[in-house]
């Protein structure tokens, strides 16, 4: 820390007060024990430079992201309590808007501009039930799901308006299908029918008959437990059966198939 501060030139005995600092932003709302912004600039004009990428994972009340803002840097801020929605933002949209007049702004010349992007994390897809079982979190719907396992396995999540099994693709001709309805041997064959030349199909289902992966060489089909945590299970009671889509009726022509 000595010699970073020494090779800014920087006087520390110039820094302004954090708390007031805070306090102008928040008023009644002040965040506990936040940094001084100078502190903050000291540490990313030693170790950066304008368009670097600057990353906080503990970003607090937003003072990383603010000086990183006015200082012309990109950034990346990560925080799980409250303060992501009571302080970071808002102090990111005046600064943003020029009427954060605190900290280094004066320094700086900073009058407003840019912007920045929120965004949260979806749920845990997989969690664990009181048996120590993983199941599908009940908060996943099936658009949700469907989203999750072409993303776990390289695919975008592209649903095709007339086509149920195009839900996603990684190639012009590569498609993923995820269901949680048991699949059988005539499904699979109706859905092969459907293939067109070159394309190929990737199917995530909960369970299916014997045999089915090697019996379309076109088709792959994997279960999503198996293929996410390899000891997954779903629990009908707690309505993780989640009809993604409907499979179209077909007739049964060998039983013998079908587990």
């Amino acid at each position: 820390m000595h010699n970073l501060l020494s090779r800014a030139h920087v006087n520390m005995s110039t820094y302004e007060d954090a708390t007031k600092e805070s306090i102008n932003l928040f008023g009644d709302n002040a965040f506990d024990y936040p940094k001084p912004e100078m502190l903050i600039s000291v540490l990313i004009q030693c170790a950066t430079q304008p368009g670097d990428l600057v990353l906080d994972s503990f970003l607090g009340s937003g003072t990383t992201a603010a000086v990183a803002h006015k200082m012309g840097r990109r950034y990346i801020g990560i925080e799980l309590g409250d303060h992501a929605y009571t302080h970071c933002v808002p102090r990111l949209k005046k600064v943003i808007d020029g009427t954060d007049q605190g900290g280094i702004t004066a320094s700086t010349g900073w009058a407003g501009g840019g912007g920045f992007r929120f965004c949260e994390l979806a749920p845990t897809l997989l969690n664990e039930d009181e048996h120590g079982v993983m199941v599908i979190s009940p908060e996943y719907n099936a658009e949700m799901l469907a989203a999750a396992m072409a993303l776990h396995e390289g695919f975008r999540y592209t649903p095709d308006a007339e086509v149920f099994w195009k839900q996603g693709h990684s190639t012009e001709s590569d498609y993923i299908y995820t269901t949680t309805q048991h699949l059988t041997i005539e499904t699979l064959q109706y859905i092969d029918s459907l293939l067109g030349e070159g394309e190929t199909l990737l199917i995530c289902c909960t369970s299916h008959g014997a045999g089915l992966g090697s019996r379309f060489p076109r088709i792959t089909v994997k279960r999503i437990p198996r293929m996410l945590l390899g000891r997954c299970a779903f629990d009908p009671a707690k309505s993780y059966d989640l009809n993604i889509i409907t499979l179209p009726e077909v007739d049964p022509q060998d039983e013998d198939d079908d587990e």
